[in-house]
């Protein structure tokens, strides 16, 4: 009897065996698989990243927020961190990147300034707006380009450093994005910036040389949205 339960003992003790050693490899098989999909996921992921920014035109500017219907944010992420790292895109500021436009003797150009407001205001294309120096800039007023950029939004307020550059979105009213991507609007931005008691005939010229005669019919058509001390000016634009 007693050599009976020793030999059954036995068998139970080979069985339990077997079955954990099946059950480790059963995990190790799953593991292994799990690893497999997320390696192909992330491929996936890579490649449809990849060809979404060779689709678009160099000098394109994006965040994470433009690929987040292609995977999770972590992984687009982590796409566009090895993107960076390999020199296929530009790492701007955290989270901020573009296909760099490239000069045959310069190399890589400075990411513009507009795009990268735009892809901070979101992927849903809001409204940009430059104001108050950089405005002025834009139309030849002042020569200097300024440290902080700042650009008027009907999204939310946001600031990034790019290298010594500052770009600012400011929120602001329906009325001042009313002509927001508008001659009239770059204009009466950069007046404002300028305040009343600085425009002068020198101003003025150089606004009749810079603007065309669409412009000018433009700034009339949009003279409800100016202030009266502005809208006498663009009056003035039209002689």
């Amino acid at each position: 009897m007693k050599e009976n339960a020793l030999e059954m003992c036995l068998i139970y003790k080979r069985v339990d065996l077997r079955k954990k050693y099946l059950d480790n490899m059963s995990q190790k098989v799953y593991t292994f698989c799990d690893i497999g999909e997320v390696g192909i996921m992330t491929q996936s992921i890579d490649s449809k990243v990849v060809s979404r920014i060779y689709g678009m035109n160099r000098g394109w500017v994006f965040t994470t927020t433009h690929f987040l219907d292609l995977g999770n944010r972590t992984a687009v992420a982590k796409t566009l961190e090895r993107l960076a790292g390999s020199g296929t895109i530009r790492r701007l500021a955290r989270g901020l990147y573009d296909y760099p436009e490239k000069h045959p003797v310069l190399g890589e150009l400075p990411a513009n300034y507009e795009r990268i407001a735009q892809a901070l205001a979101g992927r849903d294309s809001l409204k940009i707006q430059p104001s108050g120096a950089y405005a002025a800039n834009l139309l030849g007023l002042t020569d200097q380009v300024p440290a902080r950029i700042v650009f008027l939004t009907d999204g939310g307020n946001k600031t990034v450093q790019v290298k010594n550059q500052q770009i600012v979105l400011k929120r602001t009213t329906p009325k001042n994005m009313a002509t927001a991507g508008d001659v009239s609007g770059l204009v009466i931005q950069a007046l404002r910036y300028l305040g009343k008691d600085h425009v002068d005939d020198k101003t003025i010229g150089i606004l009749k040389k810079r603007l065309t005669g669409i412009d000018k019919r433009r700034l009339m058509r949009d003279l409800r949205y100016a202030p009266a001390w502005i809208g006498s000016i663009f009056r003035q634009l039209q002689e």
